[in-house]
């Protein structure tokens, strides 16, 4: 993960003001899918600069925003200061001992790219689910990665290429599957919506029942 915290810590200082097309697209998709549900204890995971997190504190009693970029959470703790948000620096791949809470809605924005081994995170997000809660993931679609996309940014040396695996819709489904998380929604979003070419965002909701 040493590449994904140096480029997070370097990307930090651009990410909200730069051309990024697939952080703006899933943060609409995230919007619509969870849009409708009901939800008041929130884990958000790779919170980043809080692109998603003020959204997800009107819709949530408390939410515990966590990312594993000190410098990213930074950012986010200046755009929202409310009472029913905290920050906290973990990384997933270890065990999730940072809280000991368990939540109705569980969300990644944009992090399962950067995740080798899917089985843990969905081990201990299942522990964390309470019951008839929600898993969401938004993720850059597995046809756009198939083509070589990845998290790229330019920097004053060049571009910066974060480290990225590519992970099949049906193991998303199978890894979920595997600790009782059960597919309720996909959907696929498309840059302006043109359903001509490739989507450029994944999303999977799963409920805990």
């Amino acid at each position: 993960m040493s590449n994904v915290k140096d480029a997070y810590r370097a990307w930090s200082e651009i990410y909200d003001t730069n051309q990024n097309k697939t952080r703006d697209l899933e943060g609409i998709a995230l919007r619509e899918v969870l849009n409708d549900l009901r939800f008041d204890h929130c884990l958000e995971i790779g919170c980043g600069t809080g692109k998603n997190t003020v959204w997800l504190t009107e819709k949530a009693k408390h939410t515990l925003s966590v990312d594993l970029s000190e410098e990213m959470l930074l950012q986010a703790k200046q755009k929202n200061q409310d009472k029913n948000v905290d920050f906290l620096l973990a990384d997933i791949n270890n065990d999730w001992t940072f809280t000991s809470d368990t939540f109705d809605l569980i969300s990644f924005s944009l992090v399962l790219e950067h995740i080798e081994n899917l089985d843990h995170v969905f081990r201990e997000a299942a522990r964390k689910l309470n019951r008839g809660g929600y898993l969401y993931l938004g993720e850059l679609h597995p046809f756009k990665q198939y083509g070589g996309t990845k998290a790229r940014f330019e920097t004053d040396e060049g571009m910066m290429v974060v480290d990225c695996f590519n992970h099949h819709i049906s193991d998303f489904i199978k890894a979920a599957e595997k600790y009782g998380l059960h597919l309720q929604a996909l959907q696929e979003f498309f840059d302006e919506n043109d359903r001509s070419g490739t989507p450029r965002i994944l999303t999977l909701l799963f409920v805990n029942n």
